[in-house]
């Protein structure tokens, strides 16, 4: 898939000009940060496809400065909010306040309103303010004293949580009407030895690094508009797709099982791979490399399993292995 698209009635950039942009990316970045390649690759993912991101993991394995990097990669404004059991739904979206200069009142905006925003140990605020994401994730805008703004475009979320078992004292757990609002998950790790001594001997770089812009934000868009257009999904992926995430429903271990959401981020998700690869067409691998990213925060297992060890990413193991494969 290369040359020229028509976009919008216009002759549009060529499509490896895209492609190469998003690799370009991937490289700025990548030299700065020691780890993190898969989250790296699923976050080229997420701003490709218009997707938010759900990370879980340790504190302190370089999750802040990724995402700065990467907003600075396509001369994007960047935010970060660190959620605290005291914060209020306006900390997030803004307030109004009132200028006596102006003799009127005047909207504040909140930290929400930036092109990546990374929102730091979500599960440590109340369910309250957790549900002030809601509506600027999945509408792209947000609404205070009944006045609606819309958010900048794109617009991706990068939130973290404390995992469970790590902390239970002063954390809410996300409920997965929440956790559904993320196209993807990804559980981080703390970094190898190796990977230790490279940070430890790297810190003073990595700190000072800034990335120049590789890409703009109307080429974000451009890309977004490209991978619908003019990557092709059949109808065998497309039922393949169904087949997995119904395989899971049926699962005896569930107690709560994946939307309908979730089949539309497989596919989603899985065209841009498909482009990133040169492909103008979903292949049954693309959505395997992305099952376990969108459909594991998803599943709730019953709790008489859960004491069993069962987890959601064995029940997508299993999916993935007992569904058949269509021949493309």
């Amino acid at each position: 898939m290369s040359g020229p698209l028509l976009l919008r009635g216009v002759l549009s950039v060529d499509l490896d000009g895209l492609r190469g942009k998003l690799a370009g990316l991937k490289e700025a970045v990548a030299k700065y940060i020691v780890g993190h390649r898969e989250l790296l690759d699923l976050m080229i993912v997420a701003l490709a496809s218009g997707g938010h991101i759900l990370i879980e993991g340790p504190m302190g394995v370089g999750k802040t400065t990724l995402a700065k990097l990467f907003a600075q990669s396509i001369g994007g404004r960047f935010k970060r909010v660190q959620m605290t059991v005291d914060l209020l739904p306006s900390d997030i979206v803004g307030t109004y306040y009132y200028d006596p200069a102006r003799g009127q009142w005047v909207f504040r905006e909140g930290p929400i309103f930036a092109n990546i925003v990374l929102v730091d140990e979500l599960n440590r605020t109340t369910p309250r303010t957790q549900a002030a994401l809601l509506e600027v994730m999945q509408e792209r805008q947000a609404t205070v004293e009944g006045i609606t703004y819309k958010l900048p475009e794109p617009f991706l979320v990068i939130a973290t949580q404390i995992p469970q078992t790590v902390a239970q004292e002063g954390t809410f757990p996300l409920p997965l009407l929440t956790r559904d609002r993320f196209a993807y998950s990804h559980q981080a790790r703390m970094p190898s030895p190796e990977e230790e001594v490279e940070i430890v001997s790297r810190v003073d770089f990595i700190e000072e690094a800034t990335v120049t812009p590789v890409m703009t934000l109307d080429e974000v868009l451009a890309v977004r508009e490209v991978v619908r257009k003019a990557v092709y999904v059949s109808d065998r992926v497309k039922r393949y797709i169904v087949d997995l995430v119904n395989a899971i429903r049926r699962a005896e271990e569930l107690q709560l099982g994946p939307s309908p959401r979730a089949s539309i981020w497989l596919m989603r998700g899985s065209r841009v791979q498909a482009f990133m690869e040169g492909l103008d067409y979903v292949a049954p691998d693309h959505v395997k490399n992305l099952a376990l990213n969108v459909l594991a925060h998803r599943i709730q297992v019953k709790p008489e399993f859960e004491v069993e060890g069962v987890k959601p990413a064995d029940i997508v193991r299993r999916a993935l292995e007992e569904v058949e494969v269509p021949k493309t």
